[in-house]
């Protein structure tokens, strides 16, 4: 793989790891505001999130950079991981 494609995938999972972060930031906004120790589960979780797209998205793009095949499912596991927790947190977040 050339490092440019290499570039553009390190950049796509940086701009989903800055979104999650916006969604951890106005979760946590939000706990704030209602004074409730209960809601910042969901911003915690938004936050988990967001820290381990960074983690599989810098891991993702050094692997591109070294490995000339690297093998396509290596993140899946840690991306869904992550998007469980995102997941949890907005649903926990709208039912309490």
């Amino acid at each position: 793989m050339n490092g440019a494609q290499a570039e553009r995938t390190g950049l796509a999972w940086r701009r989903t790891a800055l979104s999650a972060t916006a969604c951890a930031v106005l979760l946590l906004g939000a706990a704030v505001r209602n004074e409730g120790s209960w809601d910042l589960v969901p911003a915690g979780l938004a936050a988990i999130t967001a820290l381990a797209l960074a983690a599989v998205g810098r891991h993702r793009e050094r692997s591109l950079r070294t490995d000339p095949e690297p093998a396509a499912l290596k993140p899946v596991l840690p991306a869904v991981v992550a998007t469980l927790c995102c997941a949890t947190a907005v649903s926990l977040f709208v039912t309490y």
